[in-house]
């Protein structure tokens, strides 16, 4: 029972550990009840159904609880899945511990914490600086250790900050090529705009939505939160640098479809949202394409219009 999810190929038989990250209840056609399970470990997450559950299966296989699992893995509709065929919770005196299951970012919290620190001194307009180091504080525990969505990019420990290092390494890069680019504005506006994930999410840990995060988003809250930096430090709210920080946070989804209330009408808003999309769509192809055999297509990407994206066997000659 030592490989992981993804190290076994399609069609696989396995018993393998793994951890409960959601387990919803729902009704099949027939009328019984199943639980429609997502399993992880560090290779991973994949979803797998658990027929004509019982209500003592209910009650114990819930998320948090680490579970070996007897099947197979499967495909369908051309996304991974396990077919299941057994199912108990990992005893004691075996691996049970959830954390030996969560994925995590490449880089160390310190490490993250330290680079954002340094960006922090390149924001020169007093009132961004002053509120984003205000907000920063006071949600950086989470900031660094919570996962950047429930499910589709970078959904690991960790994942939140290093989606947003990510995105300040690449606005690096715009700064230097586009002078006029406000910094203050750009840096601070990246810090900012997913930082409310810190109150819309629960945790890293069987990670759900809270009821302000099914209620309100993100979007809104950090706008919320921005408000209520500036009654604490006495900046005024009018103030055009303060505008500027709030509809850049506003509207980095970039469409009203897409949750945003208002579109960018700011150059570094129209920026941060193509960073934050670019970053995005990487993770969630590279993801894909991790778990991919050469001269395939990979799994369908719902965050991508359920497209399917290529591994070429083709690689780039390391140079010697």
């Amino acid at each position: 029972m030592t490989k992981k999810i993804y190290e076994h190929e399609i069609d696989d038989g396995f018993e393998i550990y793994v951890l409960i990250k959601s387990a919803d209840v729902r009704l099949a056609k027939n009328g019984k009840k199943f639980i429609a399970f997502t399993f992880q470990d560090r290779s991973g997450q994949i979803d797998g159904k658990y027929w004509d559950a019982k209500e003592e299966d209910i009650k114990q296989f819930v998320p948090g609880q680490v579970v070996v699992v007897t099947g197979k893995r499967e495909l369908y509709q051309n996304n991974p899945q396990l077919r299941i065929s057994k199912l108990r919770l990992a005893r004691e005196g075996e691996p049970n511990s959830p954390e030996l299951y969560m994925e995590s970012a490449p880089l160390k919290s310190e490490e993250m914490v330290e680079e954002v620190s340094q960006i922090l001194f390149e924001i020169t307009s007093a009132p961004i600086n002053r509120i984003v180091r205000h907000i920063l504080k006071k949600y950086q525990v989470e900031f660094f250790e919570y996962p950047a969505a429930k499910r589709h990019h970078h959904a690991f420990v960790g994942g939140l900050g290093y989606h947003t290092v990510s995105i300040l390494r690449l606005a690096k890069t715009v700064l230097e090529n586009y002078p006029a680019v406000n910094r203050s504005l750009l840096y601070g506006g990246i810090i900012l705009h997913d930082i409310g994930k810190t109150i819309e999410l629960s945790g890293s840990m069987s990670t759900e939505y809270t009821l302000k995060g099914n209620l309100i988003g993100h979007i809104v809250l950090i706008d919320e939160e921005i408000t209520k930096a500036c009654g604490l430090l006495n900046i005024d709210e009018d103030n055009e640098e303060v505008i500027l920080l709030k509809h850049i946070v506003l509207a980095h989804h970039g469409k009203m479809e897409f949750g945003s209330p208002v579109v960018p009408h700011l150059l570094e808003a129209e920026i941060i949202h193509h960073l934050d999309n670019l970053d995005a769509s990487i993770n969630m192809i590279d993801t894909a394409l991790l778990r991919t055999t050469p001269g395939t297509f990979g799994e369908r990407i719902f965050g991508l219009e359920n497209r399917t994206f290529y591994k070429p066997k083709f690689t780039q000659p390391t140079e010697e």
